[in-house]
């Protein structure tokens, strides 16, 4: 999976890619400046894998991983095609919005105002996708004034109607399309066709704000929020585990907001988590909600899906409840499905397989 970080100069962009990539990628006015993307990949915390190797004690653990990129601060107005490309093919994009008070980081636009923030930032989403159906139009039209063709009708039928969508001011995430269109127009990589998620970036005299029933929550279709306090969690960083935990207890906190960005993106994706284990490795997958056993099975080796029999499943809370392979077994917890299994949030599985 990989994720796109983008915002204006000077909202803490860069502190909070750190904070997740445990980089020292320089911040601040100058770095805004770079053309170049950090790049960084991060592992996704599941204390279900870490408990899997505990009891397997395996010569490696393998946790699933994100991919952040995070790109320079985007001006208004000032044309982002060079900016905007490294987040062209990602699977969503991470918007920090700043909310935090600092005299001495002048906000670019004079006053602090995160909503005003957030729509002047998917304006310049949705106009570089404009550009991007203009031109695209402009070949199709040219096409089917040679020749007739059903496939070419429809993609131009889509990108009409799309540009209408955005000229009304909302962006593509939030615009029913069939899957036939959404596979038709896959390659065009629309920037604001990706879900997203708001990160407000508070200050330490905000924390409060953390623990409002509506700090972290779905806005609109493919949109969610969350808060993260970019300072505090630069210094949680810093942490040894154990002391992390008390740190976060301090300020009453369950989880750190890298955590909850995390756990936030899977969330918005319909992206779930299932398990191989043994002595060799534990190991996470990353899939999508909804996918069946020999697809899964794909995401280990292509030879397990081709050559795919069936999968030996368990769930990881019945291993905890119960504590053994063998016990799941003789309690009929152990079962065999066939490919079209549709494999559940914290399945560990063996694949069997011809091959």
């Amino acid at each position: 999976m990989k994720a796109g970080i983008i915002g204006l100069p000077s909202v803490g962009k860069t502190t909070i890619f750190n904070v997740l990539t445990q980089g020292k990628a320089a911040a601040g006015p100058g770095a805004g400046r770079k053309l170049e993307p950090n790049v960084g990949i991060v592992k996704v915390p599941d204390a279900r894998l870490d408990f899997l190797s505990s009891k397997f004690d395996p010569e490696k653990t393998t946790h699933a991983t994100v991919e952040f990129v995070d790109v320079q601060g985007l001006v208004r107005g000032k044309g982002q095609d060079m900016a905007l490309a490294p987040v062209r093919t990602v699977d969503a994009l991470v918007h920090v919005v700043r909310a935090f008070q600092d005299e001495a980081v002048p906000h670019p636009d004079g006053t602090v105002n995160p909503e005003r923030d957030k729509q002047n930032l998917n304006y310049e989403l949705m106009l570089a996708d404009i550009a991007s159906i203009e031109k695209r139009m402009e070949r199709l039209e040219k096409d089917l004034k040679k020749s007739k063709n059903a496939a070419l009708e429809t993609e131009l039928a889509y990108l009409q109607r799309a540009k209408t969508w955005l000229e009304s001011e909302k962006p593509l995430r939030e615009m029913e399309v069939s899957e036939h269109e959404r596979r038709l127009v896959k390659g065009f990589a629309f920037l604001s066709e990706k879900a997203m998620i708001y990160v407000e970036n508070i200050g330490e005299d905000q924390l409060d704000s953390l623990r409002h029933p509506d700090a972290h929550r779905t806005l609109r279709p493919n949109t969610e929020q969350t808060i993260i306090c970019g300072k505090l969690e630069a210094e949680m960083a810093e942490l040894p585990p154990e002391e992390l935990k008390t740190f976060l207890a301090d300020y009453g906190l369950a989880e750190s907001g890298a955590e909850r960005l995390i756990r936030t993106t899977y969330r918005l994706l319909g992206l779930i988590s299932f398990f191989t284990v043994g002595e060799e490795e534990c190991r996470a997958w990353t899939i999508t909600r909804g996918t069946n056993a020999q697809n899964a099975a794909g995401v280990i080796h292509t030879d397990l899906s081709d050559h795919f029999i069936r999968a030996e499943v368990c769930h990881y809370d019945d291993f905890v409840k119960y504590g053994s392979m063998q016990a799941l077994k003789e309690k009929g917890l152990l079962r065999l499905e066939g490919k079209e299994y549709v494999v559940k949030d914290g399945d560990i599985i063996t694949i069997r397989h011809s091959g």
